[in-house]
């Protein structure tokens, strides 16, 4: 039974849940005000991981001939042979379901917008067939998740859970930029669209880099929406000093889980995570 638990999380690289997790916590404590509802923080932790499963198998389901061909992707459990694609079919449709009837157990709004939801994290993967700015696609479907979280804790839309969804689109857009460097060359040759298929691993660096200060700058101008203070500023100036590492400093080309680069775009998340939390539940 815990092979296969391990086998499934594998599938959908559940510890990639470690980005964006954290961003949908702040944005329901930002939404319940500090209020803790266990119920409601339940339903959200289980709709992030339902609409993520769906999401991170659809794109492993239709990609597994182009991974197949891919040094990098080859041994991923589908073209392996380790998961059927009708085994990966029905964890999909079972995933979709699951958020669907979890969102209607929230409230009417998160209900009446789980498929908007659905369309968006599972579009993703058809868009590197037709648009260079799949990443951007990735970036918003993955960015919607602190705006949900708080209309799940108060159904309705607000500002600053907004603004910590255009953090979090703007960073992961750089992020996938920066990590599809690695199929650049594959990307080409398959006719898949990309930014660095289109722009090389330079240009795509570039970009990337364009977009992370643009968050930085989102950090801060979310801050001042919020009348935030200190423990916010402590947050973006470390959140700065990462990507700054990233893009000026780092000098390994190794993208796995294990590496720098992985470990220091974690920090990234929890540390605004930390700084939400800093000034929702401390004194004021």
């Amino acid at each position: 039974m815990m092979d296969k638990i391990r086998l499934w999380l594998s599938l959908v690289r559940f510890s990639h849940t470690l980005f964006a997790l954290p961003f949908a916590v702040a944005g329901w404590l930002v939404g319940s005000h500090g209020r803790f509802e266990a119920r409601t923080f339940l339903l959200v932790v289980l709709c992030m991981a339902t609409a993520r499963n769906a999401a991170m198998a659809f794109n492993r389901l239709i990609d597994r001939d182009i991974d197949a061909t891919n040094p990098r992707t080859a041994q991923r459990d589908i073209p392996a042979g380790r998961i059927t694609p009708r085994g990966a079919t029905i964890f999909v449709i079972s995933n979709c379901l699951l958020f669907v009837l979890l969102s209607w157990l929230l409230n009417p709004l998160c209900f009446a917008l789980s498929p908007l939801a659905l369309v968006l994290v599972l579009g993703y993967s058809l868009a590197k067939r037709f648009t260079s700015l799949c990443h951007v696609w990735l970036g918003l479907a993955i960015g919607i998740s602190p705006m949900a979280a708080s209309i799940a804790a108060s159904g309705r839309f607000s500002v600053v859970p907004a603004m910590l969804g255009a953090v979090l689109w703007t960073w992961m857009t750089g992020f996938d930029i920066v990590y599809a460097t690695q199929d650049e060359v594959h990307d080409k040759d398959l006719g898949l669209h990309s930014i660095p298929a289109a722009f090389g691993r330079s240009g795509s660096m570039r970009i990337a880099a364009i977009l992370h200060f643009g968050t930085l700058g989102l950090l801060v101008l979310t801050g001042r929406l919020a009348g935030w203070g200190i423990p916010w500023h402590v947050a973006t100036a470390v959140c700065g000093g990462v990507l700054l590492w990233m893009h000026a400093f780092r000098s390994d080309d190794d993208l796995s889980l294990q590496s720098g680069f992985f470990k220091a775009n974690i920090a990234l998340s929890a540390t605004v995570l930390a700084g939400v939390a800093a000034q929702v539940l401390g004194p004021r």
